[in-house]
């Protein structure tokens, strides 16, 4: 499909595409390609060399495969972590394997899947912890940032369980739980929630989903590496490429791409709402009752992508009024989602508005170094990253290091790092408090990172403890504003 709204992209589609097609990218002419359906590359006013040229079409290949195996392994994927997570729950619920065992001979055993409120999803089992550090203070540099890292890890849970965590444990306002729809997928691939702090009811929180670990369509947003150039309203100078994947998850119209406002205006029961402009007339809705309200925008991997992205479509559509109101950008293990162009627009904006936007890196983790930052794809970073390391300690820098993550260099301190990683999980309840004890979900977890050191350092568990054992690196942002 021709998409009219711009003139410059490159969109693969892998549903689209056989294992012929794929194979055609590595050998066939873009000439050639582009008389498929799966395949339209439109770059406009990019040169490069024959080895850059043939890196890009490696990527594409291999984000097209992996596209195409996500979408054979769907329901298998969604099967195992739906036994996965019973089992999970099975455990924690009846206090482990010997509790169940007991439970289930005396016919008391809990069965959480009878009280969503109670079900924790994959993520949750990694970290149970639902309550903020009580020590961090309204009003200390780490108390917003703690409460984002609470809301992104959150989102992952099913509405039951993030209403009664937001309400009991949070003892905050519950504004709402959402699903998106997905033009381009047709179906809902994108969660986010809402919340206000009832004793500061000037802060609304507004925090979007990542990546479930087994739910495929989720990977397919990830891995899509189609790409769009936008303009302005005007239609006549171009913002930046930006990654089509997450774009398309926070509410692309196909045909239309970004209009200001929809034909149909968005509301809670539309029957495909989208992300963007739902969360948007939302937002303003809240803020038009109070003047004094701001808001915050979080999210963990693909929630972070998006919801910095949410910013750049404001400013798109100029919503000059709700970018005044945003307290702060929070996000933690977020991909890169445009390139230097890109960059450039979005820091004038964070600049223009005086946006407080704070990355949040932990480690070796793999999803703030992809997609690579070179030549063959120009995806890159903007603004500061504040980097933290396995002890915590933190530092501002403006590319966290080892910024493509598969260097030759860092292999050995990588696994030094995740050896060192699963040692910290055991001392770190007797070094800082029982809180910090992680469970056998974690700890299991901890042992890909032998394997896969970047993939263990993405869980959320660490972005909660940087947030509240790491280096306060808020005042210093704030102070260099």
């Amino acid at each position: 499909m021709a998409e009219e709204f711009c003139e410059s992209y490159l969109v693969v589609d892998a549903k689209e595409a056989s294992l012929y097609d794929i194979a055609c990218i590595l050998i066939c002419s873009t000439s050639f390609l582009n008389t498929k359906s799966f395949y339209k590359d439109q770059s406009k006013d990019v040169k490069r060399s024959m080895e850059e040229n043939m890196c890009r079409r490696f990527i594409i290949f291999a984000s097209m495969l992996a596209q195409k195996a996500f979408i054979w392994a769907d329901k298998p994927m969604a099967v195992i972590g739906s036994l996965i997570e019973i089992w999970l729950n099975l455990l924690s619920s009846n206090g482990g394997f010997f509790g169940l065992f007991i439970n289930h001979i005396q016919g008391k055993m809990v069965r959480p899947e009878e009280s969503p409120e109670k079900f924790m999803s994959i993520i949750g089992e990694l970290d149970q912890r639902l309550n903020l550090d009580a020590s961090i203070r309204k009003g200390e540099g780490r108390y917003n940032p703690s409460l984002s890292i609470m809301a992104a890890k959150l989102c992952y849970e099913n509405e039951d369980f993030v209403k009664a965590a937001i309400q009991d444990q949070l003892k905050m306002e519950f504004i709402g739980f959402y699903k998106f729809w997905n033009d381009y997928q047709d179906q809902f691939t994108t969660y986010a929630t809402m919340f206000q702090d009832t004793l500061d009811p000037n802060l609304i929180v507004v925090a979007f989903r990542g990546t479930s670990p087994f739910i495929a369509k989720d990977w397919i947003t990830d891995v899509d590496i189609s790409w769009y150039e936008l303009k302005d309203l005007n239609n006549s100078n171009p913002i930046g490429r930006i990654h089509g994947g997450f774009i398309k998850a926070l509410g692309l119209q196909k045909i239309k791409g970004w209009p200001k406002d929809l034909e149909s205006p968005p509301n809670a029961t539309d029957e495909h709402p989208f992300a963007y402009y739902t969360i948007r007339e939302k937002l303003k809705e809240i803020l038009e009752k109070n003047t004094n309200a701001k808001f915050i925008l979080t999210g963990h991997s693909l929630g972070a992508a998006l919801a910095i992205l949410f910013v750049g479509v404001l400013g798109l559509h100029e919503e000059t009024w709700l970018l005044k109101r945003i307290e702060g950008v929070y996000t933690f293990g977020q991909p890169r989602v445009g390139d230097v162009s890109f960059g450039r627009y979005m820091m004038k904006l964070i600049e223009d508005y005086d946006v407080r936007y704070f990355r949040y890196v932990y480690g070796n983790d793999i999803v703030p170094r992809l997609p690579y930052d070179d030549r063959s794809l120009f995806f890159k970073h903007f603004g500061p990253s504040l980097f933290f390391n396995s002890f915590y300690n933190g530092k501002i820098m403006d590319e966290e290091p080892n910024k493509n993550y598969f260097s030759i260099v860092w292999v050995i301190p990588k696994y030094i790092n995740a050896f060192w990683e699963i040692i910290r999980g055991f001392i770190l309840p007797y070094w800082k408090g029982k809180e910090y004890k992680e469970s056998h979900t974690e700890r299991l977890f901890r042992m890909v990172g032998l394997i896969i050191p970047g993939i263990a350092a993405h869980g959320p568990k660490d972005y909660v403890d940087v947030t509240r054992l790491g280096t306060d690196l808020v005042p210093t942002i704030t102070k260099n504003e």
